[in-house]
């Protein structure tokens, strides 16, 4: 027997336009099923960078996030709502973030940071969502992360408040996390370009070809994702990370191409950090 109020309210919000799926119990998305296991079917075309599965199950987490009726109410969904715990939505997919404030202290910081915007009181804390997405991460800050655009967020209730432009502030955490606030070029030596001109990294099309290498060699990867997503992060830290031109958009390539082959954010802020740790950086 399935369970109505979840596909009941799932229907609900995905008519108002967030896309939804089923959550298993402690907030977990649904696992992938045995043709998509570790990631072999390239993943949802609706990840950043498109892939080719159209599994008609709930894989993939956040990436199998819809708006469709259809596909919520099938019978290969019903499988996954008849041990769902709670309905999830992807906030990038909505054009929204979700800053979720997990303690007191957090959302006393909040309080005091960012403008006021709808919110939506939860077990912990608070979410405060804002119009607009970027990039996730966990734990920009203690008790806060942020659920954008390759994440997801348990739905509890529409909050109340006028929903605001996402500021920047809450972008700026989301730079911090990932690692991109290069040491300042006048304290880091940069070694002396040939015929006296400026840093080589800082032409448009050599960086450009980098970053694109970079990103296909992570696609392209057979096996070992976690070692292929470190030794690239390695190489182009290497080659680009100690001038300061590596830009937010740049590492946010990297780790897009590194969600596509299955990598967590979670791991993909370890190899970075680590990556830089190794380069002393």
């Amino acid at each position: 027997m399935t369970q109505p109020f979840p596909i009941c309210s799932a229907l609900l919000l995905a008519a108002s336009g967030l896309p939804v799926l089923p959550l298993r119990a402690a907030k977990l998305p649904v696992g992938n099923c045995s043709r998509c296991r570790d990631n072999v079917c390239g993943g949802r075309p609706n990840m950043k960078t498109a892939g080719p599965c159209t599994c008609p199950e709930p894989c993939h987490g956040w990436a199998a996030a819809t708006t469709d009726p259809h596909t919520i109410n099938s019978p290969t969904w019903a499988r996954a709502w008849r041990v769902a715990a709670a309905v999830a939505y992807h906030p990038g997919g909505a054009g929204i973030t979700v800053v979720d404030l997990d303690h007191s202290d957090a959302i006393g910081w909040a309080r005091a940071t960012l403008p006021p915007t709808r919110t939506v009181p939860t077990t912990r804390g608070q979410h405060w969502i804002y119009r607009g997405t970027m990039l996730s991460a966990n734990a920009v800050r203690d008790g806060v992360d942020i659920k954008s655009r390759m994440s997801y967020a348990r739905w509890i209730s529409p909050g109340t408040g006028h929903l605001v432009d996402l500021p920047d502030a809450v972008r700026a955490l989301a730079v911090k996390q990932t690692a991109t606030r290069q040491p300042a070029p006048q304290t880091i030596p940069v070694p002396a370009q040939s015929g006296g001109g400026e840093c080589r990294h800082r032409t448009p099309a050599y960086l450009e070809r980098g970053i694109t290498m970079a990103e296909q060699q992570i696609r392209e990867a057979a096996g070992g994702v976690h070692a292929t997503v470190y030794r690239t992060f390695l190489a182009v830290l290497n080659a680009h990370g100690r001038c300061g031109c590596l830009a937010p958009e740049h590492v946010e390539r990297l780790f897009t191409a590194a969600h596509t082959k299955g990598e967590t954010a979670r791991h993909c802020n370890e190899a970075w950090t680590n990556a830089r740790t190794k380069l002393g950086m």
